[in-house]
């Protein structure tokens, strides 16, 4: 489906087969001398089949057309190398596009099956198998063409003039883009309407959530009446919507410190017993990608409560405990 959103501005939605989420918003800007293509979808025959067909029907070329990529996840870069050729710029943030760029030998996996290790989840009976994680499976070809990404940057294409802000917390080289005269947001993953982006923490060193809550903070101070998302619906009132998400966080931590109570759990622990707006009714019955998601946010959410002091880790044959102080 196509629809036009704003003068010269098109939503794609790009389906994602056997995916809760459904589809993407793929974002068609056109302009006088060059046109700008923002996210993409899956790499796979369903997201590329829809993305020719629409492109076809705007009677856009790629070759005066350039993209922009939001983040690292597959759903929104994963068509990256089936739509580039020779003439186009690829823009993406540094910190994603080593990951994208990798494809399925990016690094990035390797951390994969020490997540499932620190988190608990190996001990819980998830299987390391990588190859079913949509981000791996579906990632795009090799590729080492960007042109980078940095914060305050401004692209323009026709009459609009796009501001690129970093938001990292979902991903760490996550990109938002804004036009102050418009006061229109392409907002990624970082901002959703009726969905609440994931905060998967991968790795130790980095507080991701207390990064996407400060995200949170700097888009909510511009002044934006639009919000063009990765997912689902338009959003007309960003500062609500992000106060909407920052208040499900804060009740997921209280959620986790009543879980904890006087003992230490591991992820995987914490994980099972949180609150999920999802029709499973015990965590033996959750999907193997359920679990996992569910577990990097718990994570996510119990080592930002380590970083700001409230808890403290134990490490127990390569498994991660948390406590309260």
């Amino acid at each position: 489906m196509i629809e036009q959103v704003f003068p010269d501005i098109f939503r794609i939605e790009i389906p994602l087969p056997k995916n809760p989420l459904r589809a993407t918003n793929s974002y068609f800007i056109r302009g006088k001398q060059r046109n700008l293509l923002v996210d993409t979808g899956f790499n796979c025959q369903e997201s590329r089949q829809a993305m020719i067909e629409a492109l076809h029907e705007l009677n856009a070329s790629m070759k005066i057309t350039d993209l922009l990529i939001t983040h690292l996840h597959s759903d929104l870069a994963g068509l990256l190398t089936f739509l580039v050729t020779p003439e186009t710029t690829v823009w993406m943030n540094e910190a994603d596009a080593y990951v994208v760029g990798g494809s399925r030998q990016s690094p990035h996996w390797a951390l994969f099956s020490s997540f499932l290790q620190l988190s608990g989840l190996i001990a819980d009976g998830v299987e390391d198998t990588i190859e079913r994680h949509p981000g791996y499976k579906y990632a795009p070809e090799l590729f080492d063409r960007f042109t980078m990404v940095t914060d305050g940057l401004e692209i323009n294409v026709g009459d609009y003039c796009f501001k690129c802000l970093l938001t990292n917390g979902h991903t760490p080289g996550h990109i938002c883009l804004y036009d102050e005269k418009k006061k229109l947001l392409f907002s990624g993953d970082h901002i959703l309407g009726k969905i609440t982006p994931n905060i998967t923490l991968w790795q130790l060193g980095e507080d991701v959530l207390g990064s996407y809550l400060n995200s949170l903070d700097r888009v909510a101070a511009l002044d934006v009446e639009i919000v063009l998302p990765g997912h689902r619906d338009i959003i007309h009132d960003c500062c609500g919507r992000i106060n909407e998400l920052k208040e499900h966080h804060r009740l997921r931590l209280e959620n986790v410190m009543d879980i904890l109570g006087g003992g230490s759990m591991n992820g995987v622990e914490v994980a099972s017993r949180m609150k999920w707006d999802l029709s499973y009714e015990n965590w033996r019955d959750f999907p193997w990608g359920q679990k996992l998601f569910a577990t990097g946010e718990a994570m996510s959410h119990l080592y930002h409560l380590f970083y700001t002091g409230v808890l403290s880790i134990i490490s127990d044959n390569g498994v991660l405990y948390f406590k309260k102080r």
